[in-house]
């Protein structure tokens, strides 16, 4: 392998869009109580889609980070919950909640959806990814593509290559944005 070589990792996570221009003028606005009051809503939101499903949840509300955390949990025996925790319906569950918000308040939400574990999951797959990217980097690749993913999964994303002493920079536009990993 010679030093020029790219290694692109994959990843099965759907594609999600890029925060607008606007969305960070707004988030810098926002204080706890404007993110308790997202939570609220989106909680709000979040038990009449479980209501109509006839789905049981446990929904806790919390605020790190300068986003809403809405997190959902099994009530028990029922695992009916299950079948909403894979990444792709939980990503489309959360877009929708944010649009539910964004519709009440008029401003872009960032909050977070997590249904059974799932943002820990898919933590544990990126930090895999970024793993394998290493790998790669290791055995002679200059730098390791991971895919295109949000901004808050490219956020981790970074937060994981630093830990382990490497460099990583978000490179494209739009949906086609990703993380490009390589040496400190």
């Amino acid at each position: 392998m010679t030093d020029d070589d790219t290694t692109t990792v994959v990843a099965d996570e759907a594609r999600t869009e890029e925060p607008r221009a606007e969305e960070s003028r707004t988030e810098a606005t926002l204080d706890p109580a404007d993110l308790e009051a997202e939570g609220d809503l989106a909680a709000d939101y979040i038990e009449g889609l479980l209501d109509l499903a006839d789905i049981d949840g446990d929904l806790d509300i919390d605020v790190r980070a300068g986003r809403a955390y809405l997190s959902v949990s099994s009530t028990g025996a029922d695992d009916s919950l299950s079948r909403l925790a894979d990444g792709e319906t939980v990503q489309a569950l959360q877009e929708l909640t944010r649009l539910a918000v964004q519709s009440s308040t008029g401003r872009f939400s960032r909050l977070i959806l997590d249904i059974e574990g799932s943002r820990d999951a898919r933590a544990e797959e990126l930090g895999r990814l970024v793993d394998h990217a290493i790998a790669r980097l290791e055995e002679g690749a200059t730098r390791a593509s991971l895919p295109p993913m949000s901004s808050y999964e490219r956020k981790l994303v970074h937060d994981l290559v630093a830990e382990r002493g490497f460099h990583s920079e978000s490179e494209g536009e739009g949906r086609d944005r990703h993380t490009v990993v390589t040496r400190g």
